[in-house]
């Protein structure tokens, strides 16, 4: 006899998690610890309920109805319970449980679905409800209902004919062929079990297949290992009672070696992962005995079935895979992901980031991996398309910038996406495939357009794919964002959602240009890896690439790529470019792509009808040449109006270099008369103007730039020729400044202080009188492109006033990142850890720099990236610096056209004539002696004062020659191809044309 003991307990609320039967309920009960509730198993009082099958068994009579109706009325509901009483030989606890104000067991038995018991063993073994109970069958009884129905056969009809798996017997489960009969169609079914948190036991209706299905896409935590020494390692199983989870059939001896694998396995007990049983309490509460809908999406190699689980929760569907993810109770498994829809994955991927930015649960001490990239914040414009680089990277002119200033530039490569590489011509690359059609479509979509750009990412990169950077300048930062073009023309919505909401949560302002690349399949998506910075819009180019995929389009297809093989005549001899002039003439107007701005007046074009490239200059007008003033004006002005425009172009003639010479026409305009109407070119008229188009307009568009002091003409008199350099100061007595040269930077330039400025002693004492405090806390200072400081020079540890000239694009984020200072008052400029910065009083911030940006008047020296440019720089340091050394710096012309000092080497330029004291030669003709500069180009019209330097300084580039010295060593360098007039035939041929 089993004892038993009345209960004494009260009432208790609770929650039911699982009904494993017609009369018994898992419940529970509410907890302020972690980890999952306390939970307790109670059996209805005084009933009996139909068993269900057991392992080789079959249901008794109406058994799966019982357990279904009490499933369906109690599970996931809010209970009272009270225990009546337990029979400890058992382990079972025998109650009342109350659903709202009406007793469980009465709605059981008034439904037929159990019989009253009428008296336990011991004495006080029965629900105190037993009367009603038993009043309630009778009445069940004779209205026939549930396992009480009169209708002949129906307890035959309610045993379920379950297949093997249903009863313990997995072997004859056909995995595949469930596969290949419902893939991607939902089943009904039922979970029975769970395992681990993403792992389930179903019931897969109407068939009563118990297969075990582990979620896609997801792996929850391990639940371990229990020991199970005694009923492994035993061989001798001679018990005659069988339980419901133990085969009766006999088993044959184990070997050695099973033995000893079953010993070691058995005697080795395996804790739970961490947030194993909340992971499992998860997914118990939510499908523990619910109907759910499983989706199949695959097989694994051991037959495995691998499914999406649907569970209900009010009129809605969840997903048990997204779920869990979302509450850091399971990680993204790439293997499984791959079976399901790209929709899916996704998801399930960006909810996996962010519970691993949030840190939840099993993502508690996650570590991101280092990345590149950083984050660019609040940078969003607009502006109008320039250049085409690539598929996936152009340059949009700013419209907050000042038109025409080659400021307002800004390099945008497209977020998230790669396409084909366009080569390198120089060292023989040619494009790789569908490189130039992603090119030309963004060419006739953006250029001239107007767009809105959002700035995303930033990414340092090294200048060659894949190799390990030696230095800082081998690597460089490339600034990523999602460009819209704000109006799309007819069809461009063919290739992207445009009008979809973003994944950002906002409307998307525009057409999506990356979309649009990746639609047409001339790009694919880059699959970034955690916690690196993407696209707003990532998930809308990922379902584009998906449909270019399905569609084939572009890189997708398996056809041959269109070959197209373009004669380039900028890289071949001047001969064959004249042989090719012939087949220009042959049209009068010929259609062409401006590939290059080149300078001012001087392009790179594409002949699409002829298949080559040529080199291409404005007839009879010229812009100032490089580092001229106004140079880089003509430049950016060009580009805003010509960059990868379609255009005509009529040529007359080439020069010996091999540039063809004509006109050229954007939209039925004359560009030439564009440049010299906003005063950046000259009209060269020198060999005559009546071959020239439309020379009557061009000559007019000179007048009125010259009428209105525009550019180069800022200082033209009307009957003197001016050159297109700043205005010089034509004072008797020059202007002599007494300076000690503080850095020598390349091409001639070089900064100095003035001796005897009582403001070098000032800020000297000023700077000695600051105290200087512990570094910053990081926030609480942070120093802006522009701004004044405090910095450590890295040489001596003196703190001097500098410039920020460029700083961490998020700010300072640790003590070692790296801000790139300007010294304003030496000249030098390097990069210093943000813990050697400090703030800076404006009453010493507010003087001027000390440090003068001077160049060497009359001399062209080679810059440091030229040959010889490395000697030059070394010659004029090795003559000049020094704190003993003084000079007289004698000032031949102001060049204010460098703006405002923004770093090393801009602001306003003091061009001297540099002599060393009590010495009459002056670095200047030191420079020509040694052959480490030039003289500049004589002009026609030159003040007598400026001949005489000329022809004095003229004698020493004459010496340097003679013992080819420095740059002369091959001959004369001097020849300047750009500047040569058409030849003398040329000139007849015009005239007669």
């Amino acid at each position: 006899m089993a004892a038993s003991t009345a209960g004494a307990q009260g009432w208790y609320k609770g929650k039911v998690k699982a009904v494993p039967s017609g009369d018994c309920l898992v419940i529970t009960g509410p907890s302020n610890r972690p980890g999952p509730p306390p939970e307790k198993t109670i059996t209805l009082a005084s009933l009996i309920t139909p068993r269900l099958a057991r392992r080789g068994g079959v249901d008794e009579p109406f058994a799966w109805e019982s357990r279904e109706y009490l499933r369906k009325l109690c599970i996931g509901k809010e209970i009272t319970f009270k225990v009546e009483y337990t029979v400890p030989s058992i382990g079972r606890e025998f109650g009342s449980v109350y659903l709202g104000d009406k007793n469980v067991a009465m709605l059981v038995v008034s439904e037929g679905w159990a019989k009253v018991r009428e008296q336990g063993q011991q004495k006080g073994e029965a629900s105190p409800f037993l009367a009603e109970l038993l009043r309630l069958e009778e009445q069940a009884k004779q209205q026939g209902l549930g396992r009480w129905s009169k209708v002949p056969g129906a307890a035959e009809a309610s045993i379920r004919n379950l297949p093997p798996s249903a009863i313990g017997d997995p072997s004859n489960l056909d995995a595949m062929g469930l596969l290949a009969a419902n893939k991607g169609s939902p089943m009904q079914g039922i979970v029975e079990q769970v395992r681990d948190g993403s792992t389930v036991r179903v019931y897969l209706l109407p068939d009563f297949q118990f297969v075990q299905v582990f979620v896609a896409g997801i792996q929850a935590p391990s639940m371990g290992r229990r020991a199970a020494a005694e009923t492994v390692v035993g061989t001798d199983l001679t018990s005659d009672e069988q339980n419901g989870d133990v085969s009766a059939e006999p088993r044959a001896p184990l070997t050695s070696a099973q033995r000893l694998t079953a010993s070691s396995a058995a005697s080795s007990e395996v804790a739970p992962d961490p947030f194993g049983a909340e992971a499992k309490y998860f997914t118990e509460v939510r499908c523990l005995n619910r109907d759910v809908r499983i989706v199949l999406e695959g097989v694994d190699k051991f037959s495995n079935l691998i499914g999406s689980v649907y569970y209900p929760e009010g009129e809605t569907a969840k997903d048990l895979a997204l779920e869990l993810v979302e509450n850091g109770l399971a990680k993204y498994v790439e293997w499984s992901a791959n079976m399901m829809e790209d929709d899916a994955k996704r998801r399930l991927k960006a909810a996996e980031l962010q519970a691993k930015k949030n840190r939840l649960r099993m993502w508690t001490n996650y570590v991101p991996p280092a990345t590149n990239s950083k984050a660019i914040h609040d940078q969003n414009f607009t502006g109008k398309v320039v250049e085409v680089v690539s598929g996936d990277c152009i340059v949009v002119a700013d419209d907050s910038v000042p038109y025409g200033s080659p400021l307002a530039e800004r390099r945008v490569n497209l977020s998230s996406i790669r396409c084909p590489k366009m080569g390198n011509p120089r060292r023989d690359e040619k494009p790789a495939a569908y490189a130039r059609e992603a090119r030309e479509l963004l060419r006739t979509r953006l250029i001239g357009k107007q767009v809105n750009v959002q700035m995303e990412y930033s990414r340092k990169v090294t200048m060659a794919d894949g190799a390990t950077p030696t230095a800082a300048a081998d690597s460089r930062v490339m600034d990523f964002g999602s460009v819209f073009l704000l109006s799309p023309v007819k069809g461009d919505g063919d290739d992207s959602s445009a009008t979809a909401p973003s994944t950002a949560g906002s409307q998307q302002p525009g057409l999506n240009v990356a979309e649009l690349v990746v639609g047409r399949g001339f790009g694919t998506v880059i699959r970034h890896r955690d916690f690196e910075e993407r696209s707003n819009y990532y998930d809308a180019l990922l379902a584009a690439e998906s449909r270019a995929i399905s569609g084939k389009k572009g890189i997708h297809s398996a056809k041959d790529t269109p070959v197209m093989h373009i004669t380039d005549l900028t890289m071949a001899t001047a001969k064959k470019a004249r042989d090719f002039l012939p087949f220009l003439h042959r049209s009068r107007r010929v259609p062409a792509v401006v590939e290059y701005v080149l300078s001012g007046h001087r392009f790179k074009l594409l002949i699409p009808k002829e298949t080559c490239s040529i080199a291409f200059s404005f007839s009879g007008v010229r812009c100032p040449g490089r580092d001229e003033p106004y140079s880089d004006e003509a430049i950016a002005l060009m580009r805003r109006k010509l960059m990868q425009r379609d255009v005509e172009i009529e040529v007359e003639t080439v020069d010996r270099t091999g540039t063809f010479l004509g006109s050229l026409w954007e939209s039925r305009t004359n560009m030439a008369v564009t440049l010299l109407e906003a005063g950046l070119a000259k009209l060269q008229t020198s060999f005559g103007t009546e071959r020239i188009p439309d020379s009557h307009l061009l000559e007019q568009a000179e007048q009125s730039a010259k009428r209105q002091k525009l550019k180069i003409w800022e200082n033209y008199v009307e009957g003197e020729e001016v050159s297109n350099g700043p205005a010089t100061v034509e004072n008797k007595q020059k202007e002599l400044l007494k300076v000690v040269v503080t850095e020598v930077l390349g091409g001639g330039k070089f900064y100095v202080q003035t001796v005897g400025d009582h403001r070098v002693s000032s800020i000297q004492q000023q700077l000695a009188a600051l105290n200087i405090q512990e570094a910053p806390v990081i926030g609480a200072f942070n120093p802006k492109k522009g701004d004044i400081v405090l910095a450590q020079f890295s040489m001596d540890n003196s703190w001097n006033r500098a410039m920020i000239v460029n700083a961490p694009r998020a700010g300072a984020q640790l003590p070692k990142d790296k801000f790139e200072v300007f010294y304003i008052d030496y000249g030098n400029q390097e990069e210093v850890p943000y813990s050697q910065l400090r703030p800076i009083d404006p009453s010493v911030s507010a003087s001027p720099g000390l440090a003068q940006l001077c160049s060497l008047a009359f001399l062209k020296v080679p810059s440091l990236d030229d040959e010889f440019g490395t000697e030059a720089a070394q010659f004029l340091s090795e003559q000049t610096l020094g704190s003993s050394l003084q000079f007289n710096a004698v000032i031949e012309e102001r060049d204010g056209s460098g703006g405002k000092v923004k770093g090393q080497g801009t602001g306003p330029v003091l061009i001297v004539t540099l002599l060393a004291e009590k010495s009459d030669l002056s670095i200047n003709a030191a420079m020509l002696q040694e052959g480490l500069a030039r003289l500049e180009k004589r002009k026609k019209w030159e003040p007598k004062d400026r001949k005489s330097v000329l022809n004095s300084l003229e004698d020493f580039q004459k010496e340097a020659k003679t013992a080819r010295q420095g740059i002369w060593q091959y001959g004369d360098v001097e020849s300047d191809d750009e500047d040569m007039l058409p030849s003398v035939a040329a000139k007849k041929t015009g005239g007669r044309r």
